[in-house]
């Protein structure tokens, strides 16, 4: 009786056990590692139908001056609202 009740319970606890190897953990590393830089990545999603100045600069990888300069010029359409330039995704 005693020594059932003793296997059932280690049987039980093998169960419960996992063996996690070195591989295991890298992959578990890659992963989390994969998944954190998704949430990190500054992201322009098409949805977003108004940019920002630092937004566009960002996307076109141009400076203060190189955006102004698209503005006065106009090869770039703007809105200005208060003191914040506005461009419509589209034109980007």
């Amino acid at each position: 009786m005693i020594s059932t009740q003793f296997n059932t319970k280690l049987k039980i606890l093998k169960m419960k056990i996992d063996i996690l190897t070195k591989e295991d953990l890298e992959e578990f590393k890659k992963v989390i590692l994969s998944e954190i830089k998704l949430l990190l990545k500054p992201e322009v999603s098409a949805q977003k139908e108004w940019l920002r100045s630092v937004e566009v600069r960002k996307i076109l990888k141009i400076s203060p001056g190189t955006l102004q300069n698209l503005r006065i010029n106009g090869q770039l359409d703007h809105k200005k609202v208060g003191s914040i330039f506005y461009y419509a995704y589209s034109d980007i």
